[in-house]
């Protein structure tokens, strides 16, 4: 096969830096890494005429030559001066990653310290991917990569081949952990850098886990971010994923979800994107036991020449299972959205029940919005559905709002609102979502929320 530019980069960068790159990481991430290399060199970067990628040119976005942090050179960094906000009332227990390093010298909130890379939060395990060799449990070895590796996406690969820490949460049988897990990941910088960031979420059986991602740029560099999740979720467990960008233009920021869940499990996951240069979100979700649920919301606000690409896929394996999916984007200037989801019903899988659904805003006509929600069903006794729609802002309400004193970039503000604010009243977490209506009328309202201390552009 004769890769392109783009590809042929990396593999040289491999070929050349594995050495170091095994030196600084684990002996579970090393395992993995000359499989993903190869089945990235067979395969190379998809194109868009590739069904799951048809909407992001991904060639494009990995051609620039990003500077990497391979030899793990300390990045200057006081994580709490780089960043401040919190979510008020929500008392969470904050973590923080450094690019792609679990930032081990500050204590985590309410937490105890087992050693300098692992903390122990109201039950769960938390600490670094780097040392997971030297922290057997049941979730490690077997565990990692073990969905990921089986997706046969190129961007995981290249994550995989390139990733040398990360974040690992492991909740032990029947624990309920009632403080929410904030993870805080802080991109950090004097060059254009590109980050590689794992992450490997276990629930055993009976589990209970809240968990909040907030993507921040403490630099105004280009960087581009690989993030691969792992989530197992075992039986009667439940999980609660959100994952919040606030980053800036200048970030192309590509992340990969792969769940797995057993009988009986719960999952709720949640992307918002109000900030962001180039984002695409991938969502793999397996019902590999009866009775289990998912509730998939995503929100998008996007203005100027923002992309946001949101892909599903959603597997129902087995029969008596449920899934949710509704996605909303609003769109301005020139900005591009695009969202694909699909439903598969494999043979056997009876009284499966299933909505998608995808609502888009338009505010100009030079904005872009590609959907597609795509049902694949192999049985017979389902209730499925599915549908989208996009449009612009309803002239009679602006008109009525208009007739009662209310300006029409008001009105514009207020209707935009009222559309976005379905998926985010749908949240669980009362002070998350609280806090999120706060800054979606800042973002409509066209005022950058910036953290004290962050370097956030325009």
């Amino acid at each position: 096969m004769v890769t392109q530019n783009s590809e042929q980069q990396y593999i040289e960068l491999y070929k050349q830096c594995r050495e170091m790159i095994c030196k600084h990481s684990s002996d579970v991430m090393n395992a993995v890494r000359d499989e993903a290399y190869e089945r990235f060199v067979s395969a190379g970067f998809p194109s868009r005429k590739e069904e799951r990628y048809k909407y992001t040119d991904i060639q494009k976005l990995f051609a620039p030559d990003y500077g990497l942090n391979l030899n793990r050179l300390q990045i200057p960094v006081d994580p709490y001066q780089a960043f401040r906000c919190d979510v008020p009332n929500l008392s969470t227990s904050l973590v923080f990653v450094v690019n792609d390093a679990f930032y081990s010298r500050y204590e985590v909130r309410g937490a105890r310290c087992e050693d300098s890379s692992r903390y122990e939060v109201r039950g769960a395990i938390i600490g670094s991917l780097k040392e997971l060799s030297s922290h057997p449990s049941p979730l490690t070895s077997h565990l990692y990569n073990q969905l990921a590796g089986k997706a046969g996406d190129a961007v995981t690969d290249l994550n995989t081949m390139l990733a040398q820490d990360g974040l690992y949460v492991y909740v032990p049988k029947n624990v309920k952990v009632d403080r929410a897990i904030q993870v805080i990941n802080i991109l950090r910088s004097d060059v254009d850098l590109m980050v590689n960031r794992r992450v490997l979420i276990v629930l055993e059986e009976g589990a209970e886990l809240k968990m909040l991602f907030c993507d921040h740029a403490a630099d105004d560099h280009n960087f581009l971010a690989t993030q691969v999740i792992e989530a197992y979720v075992g039986e009667n467990a439940s999980l609660d994923l959100y994952c919040l960008e606030e980053t800036h233009s200048k970030n192309v920021r590509m992340s990969n979800v792969y769940i797995d869940q057993q009988a009986n499990s719960r999952v709720n996951h949640n992307v918002i994107t109000l900030h962001n240069g180039i984002t695409r979100n991938r969502l793999d979700l397996t019902f590999s036991g009866e009775g289990a649920e998912c509730q998939c919301y995503g929100c998008v606000i996007a203005d100027k020449q923002q992309h946001v690409d949101n892909n599903t896929l959603i597997v129902h394996k087995v029969p008596h299972c449920t899934s949710n999916e509704l996605y909303k984007y609003v769109l301005d200037d020139q900005a591009t959205g695009a969202f694909a989801g699909r439903v598969l019903v494999e043979h056997g899988a009876q009284k499966t029940a299933s909505q998608m659904t995808n609502q888009n805003l338009c505010a100009t006509r030079e904005t872009r919005m590609y959907t597609q929600p795509m049902l694949e069903i192999y049985a017979d006794d389902v209730k499925c559905a599915h549908g989208s729609t996009v449009g612009q802002l309803n002239d009679a309400a602006l008109f009525y709002m208009r007739q009662r004193g209310i300006s029409e970039k008001e009105a514009r503000v207020l209707l935009q609102q009222a559309f976005i604010n379905e998926v985010i009243d749908k949240m669980q977490l009362e002070p998350l979502r609280d806090r999120l209506h706060y800054l979606v009328e800042k973002r409509f309202r066209g005022e950058l929320n910036k953290c004290s201390g962050c370097k956030l552009c325009r």
